[in-house]
């Protein structure tokens, strides 16, 4: 009996879900490329989008992709599929991150109640309230990075001010860096109808009080007609981790991150990702909560949780651009 693939129609909807994953910048680092007579798809870096001076190694890239994975699983899950990944299947082709496999449904596939929140997740540069996260909701988010092989930190009020002063200097750093403000302008402050980067309109307004960790992304650029506001002087923030800091850790790291900005926005929350202090090999580290255990090692991602208003989505890519239907080999 023949084995079923899934239909070129099939991965082409699933993958057009997969890329509405954040990623640095929204750069969308991923390329995909579907062989139906194998029924695998293959998901490789994008070179073309990389950030030699911010993400010399390439983590932040893999993150994005991890969470693009992941969102393919809930799509694929939606849809009746179970996803098999093989992630980094090629020693030698460092490039190719996952080869991924559709099959039957199984019991372990729970994430399809997570599928209406891939359309809904948004990062929010906007102010949040005061509000306090129920702990149950903590609570929860920490079992979605645990169920990926990751964790969640919540940050204690000690740990909070420890962090925003990291952040802090992360910020002037790169303020002093000319190569690091002309890469980020690259990928930020795009008019209407690109269709990648973060656009002008997406930069939240300007803060004129508050400590919440929200990167500016204007470097004193014109932007007419942007606000200021105050944030949180209190705010909610996580840490997600990996027990070590390989390519392979990115990729789970990505699909861990995904998973808890689902779960967030299924729950009610606004969410935000601040990488500013992980691009600065010496102030990653400062991020780690020295009570958290091994399992939060190494820092991947700085969350800002809580709730705000509604904002528009960032714009994404064709997924023409991003998905290629081949019957060759990879």
């Amino acid at each position: 009996m023949s084995t079923r693939h899934a239909d070129p129609a099939e991965v082409t909807a699933w993958v057009s879900d997969a890329i509405l994953a954040p990623s640095m910048h929204n750069a969308q680092p991923w390329q995909f490329r579907y062989v139906p007579t194998s029924g695998l798809l293959y998901l490789r870096l994008d070179m073309t989008r990389s950030m030699p001076r911010t993400d010399a190694d390439n983590r932040g890239m893999h993150v994005g992709c991890g969470a693009a994975l992941f969102n393919l699983r809930v799509a694929a899950a939606h849809a009746g599929w179970s996803t098999r990944i093989r992630p980094l299947p090629d020693p030698a082709d460092p490039g190719l991150l996952a080869r991924v496999h559709f099959a039957a449904p199984t019991a372990s596939d729970n994430v399809t109640d997570l599928y209406t929140a891939i359309g809904r997740r948004r990062s929010s540069r906007e102010p949040f309230a005061e509000e306090p996260v129920p702990p149950a909701l903590l609570g929860a988010l920490r079992e979605a990075a645990e169920a990926e092989g990751a964790s969640l930190s919540v940050l204690g009020a000690w740990h909070v001010e420890a962090v925003l002063d990291v952040v802090e200097e992360a910020e002037q750093d790169e303020h002093l860096s000319l190569e690091e403000r002309e890469e980020i302008a690259k990928w930020t402050g795009a008019g209407a109808g690109a269709p990648d980067g973060i656009p002008t309109s997406a930069f939240g307004p300007r803060r004129h009080g508050g400590r919440a960790p929200v990167r500016d992304f204007a470097f004193g650029r014109p932007t007419p007609d942007r606000r200021s506001a105050v944030f949180e002087h209190s705010p909610c923030l996580a840490v997600l981790g990996t027990p070590q800091d390989r390519p392979q850790d990115w990729l789970v790291a990505g699909q861990a991150l995904e998973r808890v900005l689902l779960r967030a926005t299924a729950g009610g929350l606004s969410t935000s990702l601040n990488s500013q202090a992980l691009e600065h090999a010496g102030l990653r580290w400062l991020l780690r909560d020295p009570r958290s255990g091994s399992n939060a090692s190494f820092p991947q991602m700085l969350l800002r949780l809580g709730y705000g208003p509604s904002v528009p989505a960032t714009p994404r890519r064709d997924v023409d651009d991003v998905l290629e239907i081949d019957a060759g080999r990879p």
